[in-house]
């Protein structure tokens, strides 16, 4: 049984899993680095281990010092977060080596679903649509001038490793061809220490809808609806919502039935989501699946009052999934922002230094998952995720307008900190945000080259 978890991940996911262990009843104990002594996650956990300074590759990321962590707290379980080590098979292993329970699915369906080749093909096997591409890894340039022959152009140059959109880039012209699939390949290899990379027709003008899902080591997998991550800047997610606004009933409940299905064929435990792009014909591809809880869980929660960290720790614990809404797509609307320290003035330069002043909303329905407070330094080494204000409200307009009065009522200031506040409120304003017909392309329009 799970009794005292580490939770091996820093800033606000670490709180969040923090706070959802103290409901359970649960120990949790904390890591950290020397950036981030004293930091709200420390204070949180009955005990904390720095295990190195600030750099992650040092600290967050140092396998053998996170299981050394483990061992001297004496914890028992083991939960990664997001990012980081969330998804990396191997310290999955290590951690069931040292017979520590694993937050997240096996290996094996860690190593096959975070490959996003052999995801791809798992996938079609199951029989979900994928998008056209490569089978295998692109060894060449001109290999990648191959496939491009046969699904045409712009097609879209991906590291087969890693995801949070890094190590990704459009090809809209054969001469760029050879320049982005060096620059592609050196990323993977740099991000991911894995130089794969695979080519896929690019999908411009769609929609990114995600399916939420949860299984336990009983055989269940249910799925608790869909999330819009259509609004994001070089591939990064910037405002997310759920249900996916705007789209026939019938098509999300397909793509659900298509995750559960490949999920359970898998064998699948734990949280997951799986990721797809919809055309405006409506037809849909699967890209990608995550293995982990999301940056955007919390719209989730608020529409189908479902705590999927608790969740994760239920089912860590061998215990079978709770029950979920039978429809989780009618009950309400909700929306989460990320608020970053980044200065959208500087090509969202990020933004770091000591904050002096943080008022964070709060009223009706309000809800901020975040790690900061008047004196919190933000570190020039990670994320500069700061905080998630995420609303709930009936019905969308309801739900846009609760947003733009939070959005409002925050101050998060400090010498040489600039934030994402205006241009979000600038976001939830837009006729096409509004009307529920942006795409994944809102953003490059608005902001050519990423500058305003």
């Amino acid at each position: 049984m799970v009794t005292r978890v580490l939770v091996a991940n820093r800033g606000e996911i670490a709180l969040r899993v923090i706070r959802a262990c103290r409901e359970l009843g649960l120990s949790p104990v904390a890591v950290h680095s020397s950036a981030d002594d004293g930091s709200p996650h420390v204070a949180a956990a009955d005990a904390a281990v720095r295990i190195g300074p600030a750099p992650a590759a040092l600290s967050y990321l140092s396998v053998p010092a996170v299981l050394e962590a483990a061992r001297i707290t004496g914890a028992d379980t083991v939960h990664p977060g997001y990012g980081l080590l969330s998804e990396d098979a191997d310290f999955a292993e290590a951690c069931r080596a040292e017979g520590l329970t694993f937050v997240g699915p096996d290996t094996e369906a860690l190593r096959l679903l975070g490959d996003k080749i052999s995801a791809r093909r798992f996938a079609a096997s199951a029989g979900l649509p994928v998008a056209p591409g490569s089978e295998e890894p692109v060894s060449s340039a001109e290999d990648a001038r191959a496939q491009a022959g046969l699904i045409g152009y712009p097609l879209i140059l991906k590291a087969a490793a890693g995801g949070g959109g890094r190590g990704m880039e459009v090809v809209r012209s054969p001469d760029d061809l050879e320049e982005v699939f060096t620059r592609v390949r050196a990323a993977a290899a740099a991000l991911f220490n894995d130089e794969r990379v695979f080519v896929e027709r690019f999908i411009g003008g769609a929609r990114h809808v995600e399916i939420q899902i949860m299984g336990d080591l009983h055989g269940t997998v249910v799925h608790l609806g869909s999330r819009d991550c259509s609004l994001q800047r070089r591939n990064q997610k910037i405002v997310e919502e759920a249900p996916a606004p705007g789209l026939p009933g019938d098509l999300l409940d397909r793509m659900a039935e298509d995750a559960v299905r490949c999920a359970r064929r898998l064998g699948y435990h734990g949280a997951g989501t799986f990721e797809f792009l919809v055309e405006p014909d409506g037809r849909y591809w699967f890209i990608e699946a995550n293995c982990r809880i999301q940056v955007e869980h919390p719209v989730t929660e608020m529409v189908t009052g479902v705590d999927l960290v608790q969740e994760q720790l239920r089912v860590a614990s061998g215990l079978p999934v709770g029950p979920v809404p039978s429809d989780p797509s009618t009950r309400g609307c909700s929306i989460e922002c990320r608020i970053n320290a980044e200065d959208p003035d500087r090509d969202f330069r990020p933004s770091p230094g000591r904050l002096t002043e943080v008022v964070l909303p709060s009223g009706p329905f309000v809800r901020v998952d975040g790690h900061i407070a008047p004196g919190s330094v933000v570190p020039a080494e990670y994320d500069p995720l700061l905080a998630k204000v995420v609303v709930w409200a009936p019905d969308r307009p309801g739900a846009i307008a609760r947003m733009e009065r939070a959005l409002a009522e925050c101050r998060i200031e400090g010498p040489g900190v600039r934030t994402n506040l205006a241009f979000l409120r600038d976001l939830l304003r837009h006729p096409r945000f509004v009307a529920a017909t942006h795409d994944t392309a809102l953003l490059s329009e608005l902001i050519p080259g990423g500058r305003p």
